[in-house]
Formats: C-alpha cells, sequence, structure tokens
C-alpha cells in the first residue's frame, strides 16, 4: 500500500473561495449553485474529498500537491533554519522558554522524549511487530533540536496561556518573522483545506473540523539534526511516536530518513516529491473526533544509507549538515471540547472517546513526553468537564 499524491488544486478552483458565478462554462469539477445559493458538489469533487478521508483512514497519512506552496519558499526557509542550528549552542539557548512547556521557542536536543520511550504498552506492542515493520525501541531523549513557532492568531482569552503564548524570535535574524510567518502560514491554509475536503469526505460538514481549528495553537516546529556529530547509519533522531496534534504537514526535507507505519502496520520510506506536502493524522484530535475511526500516524527519523549519501553529496558542495524538517502542527483551539462528530458518535468505538478539553490532553501529552514538568494527573471527562484533578 502506498501513500497517495493527492492535487488539491481542483477543490482550490472549486472553492474559490468567493461563491458562484454565472458563468454556464464552469470547469468540469466545478459545483453548480442550488436554488437556495449553496454549492453542489459534482461527483468528481465529492470522489476527491472521499479519497482525501480514507486515505487518512487507512494510512493515516496522504501526500498533497499545493499550488500556494511553492517549493522556493521552502528552500528559504530551510537556508534560514540551517543558518539558525548552526549556531553555537549558548546562542541559541537564549530561545529556550521551559517554563512555558517548550511550546515557544527553542527545544535543546536531550529534552524531547519519544512517547516509545515512557510508554510500556507501545514497547510491548513493538515487539511484536515483524521485524521488517519493527521501529527501533528509544532508550532516550531525542538528539535533536526544535524551534516552535506560533502560526496565526490566538485568543485572547484562554485557560491555557502556556500553548498560546508570544513567539521569540532569535538576535541577528530580521527576515525571521517574516520568513516563520510565511511558511508556516502557507502550510496551515494546505491543512485548512485537508480538513474541510476530509469533513466532506466523511459525510460531514465542510467546516466540521475547520471550526474547531480557529485560533487553535498553531506551530511551525522544525527540528535541527546535527549530522556531522550524529550522522552515523542507525542513530535515531526522532524515536518512534505520534503526534498529539490534529493534523501535521511536513515540507520536504534535504536529507531522507523519515520513515512512516501505515495503518496496516506496513513501513514505508517517505519520499516527497518536490512542490508537495506530507500530510498526517494526529493522535489527540483527529482520532478522537471520527471516534477512532481515523487513528494517528506513527512515525520515527532515523539515519540510514541514503541519508548517508546525501551527508557527502552536502560535505562535497560545501553545505549545511544540519537536516532540518519543515513541520507545522495544526491544532484544535486549546479551550475547544474533542469528542466524535455527527455519525461518528454513534459508532461502537465511540464510547471510547468520551468528552475532553483540548488544551487538557495536550498538556498531559507534553508531561509524558517530557516538554512539561512531571505530574501525576488524571482528568474527569464527565460532560466535557475540562478541569484536571492531581492524584496521589
Amino acid at each position: 500500500m502506498e501513500v497517495p499524491v493527492i492535487d488539491l488544486e481542483p477543490y482550490l478552483k472549486f472553492t474559490g473561495r468567493s461563491g458562484c458565478g454565472s458563468d454556464s462554462k464552469r470547469d468540469p469539477i466545478e459545483p453548480a449553485c442550488k436554488p437556495n445559493g449553496e454549492l453542489e458538489y459534482s461527483p468528481d469533487l465529492k470522489s476527491l474529498c472521499e479519497e482525501v478521508a480514507q486515505s487518512l483512514k487507512q494510512t493515516g497519512a496522504l501526500v498533497v500537491r499545493d499550488p500556494r506552496c511553492p517549493a522556493e519558499v521552502n528552500d528559504r526557509f530551510l537556508d534560514m533554519m540551517e543558518t539558525y542550528f548552526e549556531k553555537p549552542n549558548d546562542f541559541k539557548r537564549q530561545q529556550e522558554r521551559p517554563h512555558l512547556h517548550y511550546q515557544v521557542g527553542v527545544t535543546p536536543e536531550g529534552v524531547e522524549l519519544p512517547r516509545a520511550a515512557v510508554d510500556q504498552d507501545m514497547q510491548m506492542k513493538i515487539q511484536d511487530v515483524p521485524e521488517e515493520y519493527r521501529p527501533h525501541i528509544p532508550v532516550g531523549a531525542d538528539p535533536k533540536w526544535r524551534y516552535m513557532w506560533r502560526v496565526g492568531p490566538r485568543p485572547l482569552e484562554t485557560r491555557f496561556k502556556e500553548l498560546n503564548s508570544d513567539p521569540v524570535v532569535p538576535e541577528g535574524f530580521p527576515e525571521w518573522a517574516d520568513t516563520m510567518d510565511g511558511w508556516g502560514s502557507m502550510m496551515i491554509s494546505t491543512v485548512e483545506v485537508v480538513a474541510e475536503m476530509a469533513g466532506i469526505g466523511f459525510g460531514l460538514s465542510k467546516d466540521s473540523f475547520t471550526s474547531l481549528m480557529q485560533q487553535g495553537p498553531h506551530v511551525l516546529a522544525p527540528t535541527g539534526s546535527d549530522l556531522s556529530r550524529h550522522g552515523k547509519e542507525g542513530i535515531v533522531f526522532a524515536g518512534y511516536h505520534y503526534d498529539l496534534n490534529f493534523l501535521t504537514i511536513h515540507g520536504r526535507s534535504r536529507f531522507p530518513g523519515l520513515y512512516i507505519w501505515l495503518r496496516n502496520g506496513q513501513k514505508v520510506e517517505v519520499r516527497v516529491p518536490i512542490g508537495c506536502l506530507l500530510i498526517q493524522a494526529g493522535k489527540q484530535q483527529l482520532e478522537w473526533l471520527t471516534g477512532g475511526d481515523c487513528r494517528s500516524g506513527m512515525h520515527e527519523v532515523v539515519v540510514t544509507t541514503r541519508t548517508l549519501a546525501a551527508i557527502e553529496a552536502a560535505r562535497q558542495a560545501g553545505k549545511s549538515l544540519w537536516r532540518v524538517s519543515s513541520t507545522v502542527f495544526g491544532h484544535i483551539a486549546s479551550d475547544a471540547i474533542l469528542q466524535p462528530l455527527g455519525h461518528f458518535a454513534k459508532s461502537p468505538l465511540a464510547q471510547n472517546y468520551p468528552p475532553i478539553c483540548a488544551g487538557d490532553f495536550v498538556e498531559l501529552e507534553l508531561a509524558a513526553i517530557n516538554l512539561k514538568g512531571k505530574q501525576d494527573g488524571v482528568l474527569n471527562l464527565e460532560n466535557g468537564n475540562c478541569e484536571q484533578q492531581t492524584v496521589g
């Protein structure tokens, strides 16, 4: 089973973001208008949206082509981040904000724990995976840096100040804010389109997901891995884990090494074509909102023979040996309640996904992976109550 590549341009033409026109010479995939002025989706467009939904359900991932996200913008972003990560550690640590759960600024290497390093149940399941598809079992924190940059507006009032904090700008990078905001906004726009299409494809309303994303704590979160120090085959930069958010989008990296696991258990090395973006389902939110119909996509980043070849080519060309990921985490708003939507609420699995506040879930996940102070906690999930209760 392969991860499909889906061109978003037909849907972008369809939405036009400007309503219906009177021209009778329509693109074959464009919808007509119903008498009440609502858009009527053509069979081809419905099929395209269903393909998005089914890919998220069956594989937990898809590759999309969005003409609004040109490769050269991603390249400018990667150039800047390589320059930043090459700075001395003392300089980078000036942007560290542990008291804000590392949700803005830099996270040094050796801090972030992959979920599989702390989840014994996950470790046991890994042992049952056939050897050819088996991920590495992490033994400690990841040897990667990460920079978190907020994307889009935040709510004026929220119970989760740490998840919605002001951004941190390093000195000496006058282009920083424009570059980060530009690329981050482009990728969030892609996530929103995919979310709309998925809603339609799942038989929900177009804004079922996107309405919950408004003013969410979306973050552009590139990682930096020093291949001059850690460029040996088998070294794991990002241990086996899922993402805790709604949808994750990855731009193309200059060094291979990202592996994902499809829902059927197959391990796939990701090869994102130039001009394309990888989308993965997140644990906390898409899985919850679909009552388990969509499952989170597991992944890891490891040095392979292909990575070594790219390292040597970069070294010969005098280019940076920092592997930078181009990653955005799209979130549901922190104060929103997660629960199965529409017909998913009638699924037999829906009882496994009781109402839960998005921000509370995020904070417990951050604690588990060492990005928030250690705590023991459970959530009061009755009637969607978002208050955290301490135990022990």
